[in-house]
């Protein structure tokens, strides 16, 4: 039994003829190393200014200084994947992870966890003395288990991390994010300005200091996963203002600029070319002055974003500095995948809008050139800067070309590399960096963990060239594959084939590469190698075979395969609920854009008890039903463009039932009736009224906890009276008849 474990004394009949035994739990671990991972999100190969940025970043910077820094190191083109394959040292298909958590289909490739027969890093140190944090992006855990209801199973708490502050899903607003401490959610903390990338290192260097001060030996694993430089862009003006001016000459010229740098400081060599400009992207001095303008200004919060991420992590390095942790701890930074396109030809200044489809205009990104980077912007920057981001490579997220994978890889240890300052030139992969860490610490693969059997290890351990400039990859091949793109290295030769969503994927053209002479996959040696490039094909088909990459799957919907089940119909909700937004995107309320009914039973005992009474969304779109003046209120906000329709009377005090229907009249209006203990109040017209997927924030009763949905209140605006429940019934099978529904509101007008 447990509390008999490692008990080497005698019992005898009393204590006087017994010994005690206070040995503590043996480590296993000839060495034990503290190990951090930071991990940047949708930062391209050449965004830190050790790989040629024009964006400051000395803390990173200092690990490559006094470290090792890896010119040829591969990720997968997603966040999700990259996180499964760092923390597990397998690849992201055969663990469950295909794609991002949110994109499940119903096939064990891609259902948002990792299974518990691949444990991360943090379940297999723990056991050898390991205190295990983690903070930040977390993107490991299904939609369907991240409500408050669970399961917990694959929350970090329960994946092997003793603490845990961040967020669960796969991006957040930076000054008002969805916070998760442990297993609950948080209130946004009282700090004036808060700001994520400071929050998630100022609980660090708090953790670190206690952990220090109750246990100086114990060594620790820290997981610090930053949203920096995820859309939003968010930073505090005085960064984005500290490089006004520095892009006005565009993308083009940074390529080039870029380029020189990295070859200057020997990251590529010296006849490294560009590859080409990628398909949509204008020539810089072809646009417009307004058009340069706004695309400026978009790299410049962008860069300011980047750079207090920075100077965070600095303050972080400077933490095991004072602890006396610097000798012994082992950095390893990274970015998850390439630079993001998704700001299309000319960014937006509301990234949700864009990604519906209703790109805004230069002019409205004009309109709105003061409040990018700030709390009332959801910023994301043209894709021209993240063609700059991926210099010298082609294309971006998402996708298997270079530009999609090569990433950044620091490494510091003081105490176990001797090298500093110099380049490795080695392919590597994200899935070799847990087998390097646990070659590190003497560590091999437990058969079991937590009582379940582990699959082997996928990575290579790469510990071997740390202090070997010459040393051999001792890899030889890695697939790549993510929402149909695909492609295949093996021993310096890549294959790789853009793929068309909706498309056959048996008439996709597959390139050939020899990365050792052309690393920006310039020259298509396809024609001329056409045995080498079936050899490659071949490979790529067995290597999906064996890690579960099949079925191959575009999102284009055939055959029923979806990213999730369709909701119902019908939600009872009970005062202090919360779905967050992933959870609610997939089984929960969707109202906007359909006839629906709500219908609340509340008690009052004074007229100025007001509040929210539910809410979904926030200050970039959503809805919202509040008490405010002593009427009833109900306001659609699409993408800050609102509408709100009051009660007509007053309510009245004590227990009320408040129903509100909505009907759908026009592609873009909808009709709202209000009424009290089943009596007309008050009706009207609500417009915008259209479905679309709004903002990423959670639907709450009682409170409108990040952003407010409506601005003649600030958040949370918690309701002051009690609220015994809340019904929600949209239109279709088994919800509210929309045909019934409106003939009710016009009959009652």
């Amino acid at each position: 039994m447990e509390h008999n474990r490692h008990f080497n004394g005698v019992i005898g009949r009393t204590v006087a003829d017994s010994s005690a035994s206070w040995t503590a739990s043996p480590t296993e671990v000839a060495r034990s190393p503290n190990i951090v991972m930071i991990v940047l999100d949708d930062v391209g190969y050449s965004q830190l200014g050790c790989y040629g940025s024009d964006i400051e970043t000395p803390a990173l910077d200092s690990l490559a200084a006094d470290g090792l820094r890896y010119a040829n190191f591969h990720v997968t083109p997603l966040c999700s994947p990259t996180r499964a394959c760092l923390l597990t040292g397998r690849n992201h298909h055969a663990v469950g992870v295909g794609r991002v958590a949110e994109m499940t289909n119903g096939f064990p490739n891609t259902r948002g966890f990792v299974a518990r027969e691949a444990a991360n890093l943090a379940e297999i140190l723990r056991p050898h003395g390991y205190q295990t944090l983690a903070a930040g992006k977390w993107h490991l855990a299904a939609i369907d288990d991240a409500s408050p209801a669970g399961p917990y199973d694959h929350w970090p708490l329960q994946r092997g991390f003793d603490r845990f502050y961040g967020f669960l899903s796969g991006e957040t607003n930076q000054w008002n994010p969805e916070l998760v401490q442990g297993n609950e959610r948080i209130d946004l903390p009282p700090a004036k300005d808060y700001h994520l990338s400071a929050g998630i290192v100022d609980e660090s260097c708090k953790w670190l200091r206690q952990l220090a001060s109750a246990a100086p030996d114990k060594p620790f694993f820290l997981y610090v996963a930053f949203a920096a430089g995820h859309s939003p862009h968010h930073v505090p003006r005085a960064f984005a203002d500290k490089y006004r001016g520095r892009f006005d000459d565009g993308w083009d010229a940074a390529r080039d600029r870029i380029l020189v740098r990295q070859k200057a400081s020997g990251l590529l060599g010296a006849d490294q070319r560009l590859a080409p400009r990628n398909p949509g992207v204008q020539v810089w001095d072809e646009m417009s002055a307004e058009e340069k303008l706004v695309a400026a200004r978009f790299e410049e919060v962008f860069a300011g974003f980047l750079d207090h991420a920075d100077v965070q992590i600095g303050r972080l390095l400077k933490q095991f500095d004072d602890l006396g942790k610097r000798d012994d701890t082992i950095v390893v930074a990274i970015s998850d995948n390439g630079a993001a396109p998704l700001g299309g030809l000319h960014g937006s200044y509301d990234h949700h809008r864009s990604r519906s489809g209703d790109q805004p205009s230069v002019e409205e990104n004009m309109a709105r050139l003061a409040d990018l980077g700030g709390p009332l912007s959801y910023a994301i920057y043209p894709a021209g800067w993240a063609m700059a981001g991926n210099t010298p490579f082609k294309r971006y997220k998402s996708q298997t070309y270079a530009g999609g994978i090569r990433a950044p890889l620091l490494i510091r240890w003081p105490t176990g590399i001797d090298a500093k300052g110099e380049t490795r030139r080695q392919f590597y992969h994200v899935v070799d960096v847990t087998p390097t860490l646990l070659d590190l610490v003497c560590v091999g693969l437990p058969g079991r963990v937590n009582g379940v059997e582990q699959m082997p290890l996928h990575g290579t351990s790469m510990a071997h060239t740390f202090n070997d400039n010459g040393a051999d990859t001792r890899k030889k091949v890695q697939y790549f594959e993510t929402v149909g793109q695909r492609a295949i290295w093996q021993e310096g030769w890549k294959a790789v084939t853009f793929h068309t969503r909706g498309t056959d994927f048996d008439s996709d053209v597959w390139e050939l590469y020899d990365l050792d002479r052309d690393l920006a996959e310039i020259d298509n040696l396809a024609e001329e190698h056409p045995e080498k490039l079936k050899e490659m094909i071949a490979l790529w088909w067995r290597e999906a075979a064996r890690y579960g990459v099949l079925p191959l799957d575009d999102l284009g919907g055939r055959n029923g395969v979806g990213w999730w089940p369709e909701p119902s119909s019908r939600w009872v909700l009970y005062q202090d609920a919360v779905l967050p937004h992933h959870v609610k995107t997939g089984t929960g309320p969707r109202l906007l854009g359909t006839s629906h009914r709500i219908t609340a039973r509340i008690v009052r005992a004074l007229p100025t008890e007001e509040g929210v009474i539910v809410a979904d969304g926030g200050r970039f779109g959503g809805w919202s039903l509040f008490i405010q003046g002593n009427r009833v209120h109900y306001t659609v906000n699409h993408y800050g463009e609102r509408g709100r329709v009051s009660s007509s009377v007053a309510l009245p005090m004590g227990g009320v039932t408040l129903r509100v229907d909505v009907a759908k009249v026009a592609d873009d209006e909808g009709r709202i009736g209000f009424f009290l203990d089943g009596q007309p109040s008050g009706a009207g017209s609500l417009a915008p009224f259209r479905a679309y997927n709004f903002a990423n924030e959670p639907l709450e009763v009682g409170r409108d906890g990040q952003t407010p949905v409506d601005d003649c209140y600030e958040s949370p605006f918690p309701f002051a009276g009690r609220i015994v429940d809340v019904v929600l019934e949209a239109a279709g099978d088994g919800g509210v008849d929309q045909q019934a529904l409106l003939e009710e509101l016009m009959g009652s007008q």
